[in-house]
């Protein structure tokens, strides 16, 4: 209980809240699909000292396209500031996709992830792109990378409070697309099962006061054939981590290739 009452988890939880009544409000202006918007303009260059600093090492980084994937419930308007964050730092191609709200399969959706992740392709002429997911976001995408051959498109993955390990609040709503999300269900049991050469870098993103991901360490993400790296941060909600400044400075120095890939633990033993 004292833990419970430290200044640091009050101020989260009231900014959690704060943020969740703001996000209500601001939930009607992400209905829409946002179009890719190349802007050859952004460029590290002709931006503020740190951006320039960003993108010093590798400049190309820039251009490589970002797309953003909400969670359950939820559309776009989550991402409102970290769209303008990472376009403000330099990032060139940044924008949001919307699936179904009656998305009643993971696997589903990832694939429809994979035909929009093609289009943004196509319509930027860029190879390979970021995915960063929020919540069920990241896991459609983790299961698009893992299952369904999208490591050849996504250059990495940037997990925000995914329940990689479900959660135990999946329990209170019998639902085809919530169920999958309980812990040991068939979806979570086949993304745990060998997936060597998978190439794509995963950064999971949690929190210790995540309130939709319980237990919280469920939304560690630990596979042994996976370049995996956990991030814990402290005092934040669920709702807040796509907002919270910590989050978004962690987000763009991964994306920016400024954070150490990780090795797979099974390449680590083999050795």
């Amino acid at each position: 209980m004292r833990a419970l009452a430290s200044r640091a988890v009050l101020t989260g939880g009231i900014t959690e809240l704060a943020l969740v009544g703001a996000h209500v409000l601001m939930y009607p202006l992400g209905t829409r699909v946002e179009p890719v918007r190349p802007d050859p303009s952004r460029r590290p260059g002709g931006r503020n000292p740190a951006a320039r600093a960003l993108f010093a090492a590798d400049p190309l980084a820039a251009r490589t396209p970002v797309v953003l994937v909400h969670g359950l419930i939820d559309n776009c308007s989550i991402f409102a500031v970290m769209r303008r964050s990472l376009r403000r730092r330099g990032f060139a191609h940044v924008c949001s996709w919307n699936y179904s709200p009656l998305l009643d399969d993971v696997a589903r959706g990832a694939a429809d992830l994979g035909a929009h992740l093609e289009r943004v392709c196509e319509q930027t002429g860029h190879e390979r792109v970021h995915v960063v997911g929020h919540s069920l976001g990241g896991l459609i995408a983790r299961y698009h990378v893992q299952r369904q051959g999208g490591d050849a498109r996504v250059a990495s993955l940037v997990t925000l409070g995914t329940p990689h390990r479900g959660s135990v609040l999946a329990h209170l709503l019998p639902t085809p697309l919530v169920r999958q999300l309980r812990p040991g269900s068939p979806v979570l049991e086949e993304l745990a099962l060998p997936a060597p050469g998978v190439r794509t870098p995963i950064t999971a993103v949690y929190s210790d006061l995540d309130q939709v991901v319980l237990p919280t360490r469920a939304g560690r993400c630990d596979h042994p054939d996976l370049h995996v790296r956990n991030v814990l941060v402290r005092g934040i909600g669920h709702m807040t981590l796509p907002f919270h400044r910590q989050v978004l400075d962690e987000v763009a120095a991964t994306l920016a290739g400024h954070r150490p890939v990780a090795v797979p633990l099974a390449t680590t033993a083999a050795a």
